[in-house]
């Protein structure tokens, strides 16, 4: 894992055609905007895993 330091407004660029902006900065949370492609796929972690959940449940009942 690298870690970046940023200040709100200034952006980390992720390839060619990824950009993360830290767009706010609250007491516990930064708000990050994120420019990517259409066909990136972009979730926060906790959704991304309960997707994958999801996907392994349909195919473990598929192979049944």
């Amino acid at each position: 894992m690298i870690i970046i330091s940023r200040k709100k407004n200034e952006s980390i660029v992720i390839a060619d055609d990824i950009k993360v902006t830290v767009v706010d900065i609250l007491e516990d949370a930064a708000r990050l905007g994120i420019e990517a492609p259409m066909e990136v796929p972009i979730h926060r972690r906790e959704v991304y895993e309960a997707i994958q959940r999801s996907a392994r449940a349909t195919e473990d009942l598929s192979q049944r």
